[in-house]
């Protein structure tokens, strides 16, 4: 990468260490699936899928006002705040492990809210650092943010995992909280406020945004229902299932470290763009015809490597697209990738009173038709525009 003049050690610490701790955090909610469906708590699937509601509306108003908050206290603002929500909804989280009851289902569900707000305005900030900490390479900045996100996400159920044998699991919250009040206080780039936070919204920053509502949608899916899936649905056990869940996120690392680095002379980045639907379609297709432990913990992980640069890659495209608007367009991406996930997460959960989960995730195969068609014209929009620079 070439350095700009912004790119301090500790600086890129702080940025990237930002995403980690949240992908850590993201995670936990669907990793404490089996947990929390086991006395003491007992909740079904309909009351758990209800907890992901709070933590979609969060993100998506916190993301959509992202670039109001940076006019007003600038990109370092946005930044902070969310670190902040951040470390609010680990303690909730923390307390709730103590708790019981109806109390623990409501710190939880405000846990959700802070969770939603800490995501949608923490990945709006350091998405829009990324590529300023390094302009000359964008794309490879914004999609290793987001593997080192990805591989917080494959690390935290198993910490979370390990911790619970022991019965403590609110250990972890209660790390990830004193991290995110660290992060919160680090140092930050110093920069100008929010470039043209005022300007109105342009109709095509919503291309790159539906792209990654339905693509999470699809994410949501895999990785929200993962654990209970394999181990409740299928019967293959508490463990399977949060290997499961490891698995599909550390897949989704691994490819978009390797995808990130694969230089664009090779294979240009537009052919994995394209790909991708394909192969999310396909392990939709696959998931209900297995049934054993090994076969069902090996698909997910295609999953995970399916679904691995759909998000980084829209991103980047959209950044590219409207640089003087980064702070909102990346809000409005990560606004759109909480409405999605939460569609993916909560949906399922009342939808399986009517129809059981494997024919859910078979019927999920048609989401890559129209996530194909977006990425077609994102990519002949973005190779119209390099035609033109």
């Amino acid at each position: 990468m070439n350095r700009g003049r912004t790119a301090t050690l500790p600086t890129v610490i702080t940025v990237y260490g930002a995403g980690f701790l949240q992908g850590c955090a993201f995670v936990l909610i669907p990793a404490l699936g089996r947990i929390l469906s086991a006395p003491p708590y007992r909740w079904n699937h309909t009351t758990y899928g209800l907890l992901y509601l709070p933590e979609m509306a969060g993100a998506i108003l916190s993301a959509l006002g992202a670039g109001e908050i940076a006019g007003a206290f600038g990109i370092r603002g946005v930044f902070r705040i969310g670190a902040g929500a951040n470390a609010l909804a680990m303690g909730l989280l923390t307390a709730a492990f103590v708790a019981h009851g109806r109390l623990a289902y409501g710190l939880v569900m405000v846990e959700s809210g802070c969770l939603g707000a800490g995501f949608g305005l923490t990945l709006a900030a350091a998405n829009d650092y990324a590529g300023r900490l390094y302009p000359g390479s964008a794309t490879v900045a914004v999609t290793l943010l987001n593997a080192l996100i990805g591989a917080a996400t494959a690390l935290s159920p198993l910490i979370l995992h390990f911790v619970a044998r022991f019965g403590h699991w609110g250990w972890w919250p209660a790390i990830l909280a004193a991290a995110f009040v660290l992060t919160a206080l680090g140092p930050l780039p110093v920069q100008k406020r929010a470039h043209a936070t005022r300007e109105s919204w342009h109709r095509g920053m919503f291309l790159f945004a539906l792209a990654v509502f339905l693509y999470a949608i699809c994410e949501g899916s895999f990785g929200s229902w993962a654990d209970l899936y394999i181990s409740v649905d299928r019967g293959q056990g508490a463990r399977y299932g949060a290997l499961a869940l490891s698995v599909f996120w550390g897949t989704m690392t691994a490819f978009r470290l390797l995808l990130a680095l694969i230089p664009e002379r090779w294979v240009p980045r537009r052919v994995f763009f394209l790909a991708a639907p394909i192969g999310i379609g396909a392990c939709f297709a696959t998931i209900p015809l297995l049934t054993h432990s090994g076969p069902l913990v090996a698909i997910f992980g295609a999953a995970g490597a399916a679904c691995s640069i759909y998000y980084p890659f829209a991103m980047a495209f959209g950044l590219a697209a409207y640089p003087e608007q980064q702070t909102r367009i990346a809000g409005l991406t990560v606004a759109a990738l909480m409405a999605g996930e939460g569609i993916g997460s909560f949906g399922l959960g009342p939808l399986q009173a009517f129809i059981p989960l494997s024919r859910i995730y078979f019927f999920s195969t048609a989401w890559a038709i129209p996530l194909m068609a977006l990425a077609w014209v994102i990519v002949r929009r973005e190779r119209t525009s390099s035609d033109t620079r």
